[in-house]
């Protein structure tokens, strides 16, 4: 079981952080959303929960629960920059079967 982070991602989430002093690392999951069944979530962690696994991508603290871990065992998170205007995390998720079109839901 794994979740990571770039080096691109991983310096975007430590100046999040930084921001965020009662945060303890970031948390990723999923949801159920849009037009293929689900969405990613990304937040602060304030604390890890009793079905919480703890992942260390660069020394950072990654909080999966355990209903979001299978669909996203394996996932690298990327932050990208495509100009002045866009940027944001981009997920590269080996379990994901379909996406939708706006991209914005996937499946597993």
């Amino acid at each position: 079981m794994s979740v990571q982070l770039t080096d691109n991602a991983a310096a975007h989430v430590k100046k999040m952080l930084a921001n965020q002093p009662d945060a303890i690392g970031l948390r990723l999951g999923t949801k159920a959303a849009g037009c293929t069944g689900f969405a990613y979530v990304v937040d602060y962690a304030h604390a890890i929960g009793e079905d919480d696994q703890v992942f260390d991508s660069h020394g950072i603290r990654i909080l999966v629960d355990a209903e979001s871990l299978p669909r996203i065992d394996g996932l690298v998170v990327d932050f990208v920059k495509n100009n002045l205007l866009n940027e944001g995390f981009e997920f590269h998720n080996p379990n994901v079967t379909d996406t939708c079109g706006c991209g914005e839901s996937f499946a597993v």
